[in-house]
């Protein structure tokens, strides 16, 4: 899919169903829904697919355990709600992207015994309210089976354990997956485009002025509905409506370490369910490496937040107590931050006790506007978002209810779990780079290992698996258009070791000026990104 394409059809076709605004997990998932029911739809995302909170998450598809303790110790039912619905939604992103998805056992260590029936009951709910989306029982571990589980545990005054599962994924290349299904689906989808302005005719909102970021050309795109999906910067597409609205949204900002492999088993997480201030801490496995966050401190609404050096402290302070290994800065691989938009209370002061449901507004001059959530139930507040749309703009569509449920997303069709074995047989990979592409690109990865069999099937660097032909695939089929846009979400190498994707920034950049005959001034101008955004932790 050339994005060039996308451009022309958002210049020719003169009017459509609706614009969606905001290519995270929301937006992706609202252009799914709306596309699969045949409605004629726009999706633009003003930097590329899950750059901001989509693509900085904790990795997890999960019910919010945290939620649930205040559901049941407050009697708060929209936490109750969130439970729920957060885990039959994960569910079905372990079955919808199956590829790009797994179910991961994680233990939480007890250190007093009056812990142990408080949080082993908690977990056992947890397991109750996931219903026929189960996917495991949690059981209660002796200390030996604890410090088993997870060896790098601190063993002393360990009394016990309590072993439960919950879901891990690939956050951004989930969203660009959800684009590109809604692409198959008929929807127009474009990164590196701006809305920089809403078009109204009286009073009403009748589309918006589009603005190429990497070209400066703007034209005016008509549509029955504007939708406002944009995380934590609905507030400012409110504003650019009615720069009198109230704000609706406060965010935190949560960073997230990297560490060695060997600070964490390779198939089991942790999960720490009270730190000193009462947050939630987990150290998780993921493409072979460790992943500790996360942090929850309020924050300023920016593109590109930064890790500030004491929220680093705390994750080292929280990994060293709980480890029996030194874990020291020179450790970490990468670290980086990511904005949540919670739905505000003016009267709320601690952003970790905010809910991260959603809420559906409507704008006098008709902006939809569509606040929180969290990424497992993205599909929920699509469903939500599109039911509400059908209503508000009056629309048609050819399928009037929700289509998403059942709906594999691109990659997961046909995908085999044990793919791997095939593509090492017949394409002669490394065991590692064949599990890599297998469950990267699902029943896709034959079609990069093809690519790499024409010259650019060498490693982009040593020590992790991604391949040359990765970046071919991205631009010629994925919307690549930047270099980072390759290192840290085409690719995860950018989010797991910083100085290997330096290293690979380079040949990354060779190989798009090749395939988008770009000249020196955009190589110069590409790397020059790359290195700010790489020196700023993403």
């Amino acid at each position: 899919m050339a994005r060039q394409q996308q451009l022309q059809k958002l210049k020719d076709d003169s009017t459509f169903d609706l614009i969606v605004i905001g290519g995270g997990a929301t937006g992706c998932g609202i252009a799914l829904d709306a596309a699969t029911r045949g409605l004629k739809v726009a999706l633009i995302e003003k930097n590329d697919f899950a750059e901001g909170t989509s693509g900085r998450s904790t990795k997890l598809v999960h019910g919010g355990v945290r939620y649930l303790e205040m559901a049941i110790t407050k009697l708060d039912r929209v936490q109750y709600n969130l439970v729920r619905d957060g885990l039959r939604e994960r569910g079905l992103l372990l079955k919808n992207a199956a590829h790009l998805s797994n179910r991961l056992p994680l233990v939480t260590p007890l250190y007093k015994w009056l812990d142990v029936p408080y949080v082993f009951f908690g977990l056992k709910l947890y397991d109750l309210l996931s219903g026929k989306q189960n996917i495991g029982h949690s059981r209660l571990l002796s200390r030996k089976e604890a410090l088993h589980r997870f060896p790098t545990l601190r063993s002393e005054g360990l009394k016990a354990g309590v072993l439960y599962y919950d879901g891990q994924f690939h956050d951004a290349r989930m969203a660009l997956s959800l684009a590109l299904t809604a692409a198959q689906y008929g929807a127009t989808v474009a990164n590196h485009v701006a809305v920089s302005g809403l078009c109204k005719e009286g009073e009403k909102i009748t589309g918006a002025e589009l603005t190429d970021s990497l070209t400066g050309e703007s034209w005016p795109l008509k549509a029955k509905g504007v939708i406002n999906a944009t995380g934590p910067f609905v507030d400012q597409i409110r504003r650019m409506d009615n720069p009198h609205a109230a704000k609706i949204i406060s965010a935190s900002t949560g960073i997230h370490i990297v560490l060695d492999k060997r600070f964490a088993p390779p198939d089991t997480g942790l999960m720490i369910p009270e730190t000193e201030d009462g947050r939630v801490l987990f150290v998780l496995p993921w493409e072979g490496h460790a992943l500790v966050g996360t942090t929850d401190e309020p924050a300023e609404v920016t593109d590109h937040p930064q890790p500030l050096e004491a929220e680093i402290d705390y994750l080292l302070r929280h990994v060293t107590h709980y480890f029996n290994l030194k874990v020291n800065k020179s450790d970490i691989k990468a670290v980086w931050s990511g904005l949540r938009p919670l739905v505000s209370d003016p009267n709320a002061v601690d952003t970790a006790k905010l809910a991260r449901d959603h809420v559906i507004e409507d704008s006098a001059s008709g902006l939809l506007t569509i606040a929180g959530g969290k990424w497992t139930t993205y599909r929920k507040r699509a469903l939500d978002t599109v039911d509400h749309a059908l209503k508000q703009f009056s629309l048609s569509a050819p399928k009037p209810t929700c289509q998403t449920e059942q709906l594999p997303i691109i990659g997961s069709a046909n995908y085999n779990e044990k793919g791997d074995l095939e593509l090492s047989k017949k394409f002669d990979f490394t065991a590692d780079v064949a599990s890599y592409l297998n469950r990267t690109y699902g029943d896709q990865a034959e079609q990069v290992a093809k690519l790499a069999e024409d010259g650019v099937g060498v490693q982009l660097v040593n020590n992790h698996p991604v391949l040359e032909a990765e970046v071919v695939y991205a631009v010629r089929h994925e919307l690549a258009e930047r270099v980072i846009d390759v290192l840290a979400r085409r690719t995860p190498l950018a989010l797991l070791d910083t100085k290997a994707a330096k290293q690979a920034a380079p040949r990354v950049q060779e190989i798009m000026a090749e395939e988008l005959g770009w000249d020196q001034q955009r190589c110069d101008d590409e790397m020059l990104l790359t290195e700010k955004r790489l020196f700023e932790a993403l």
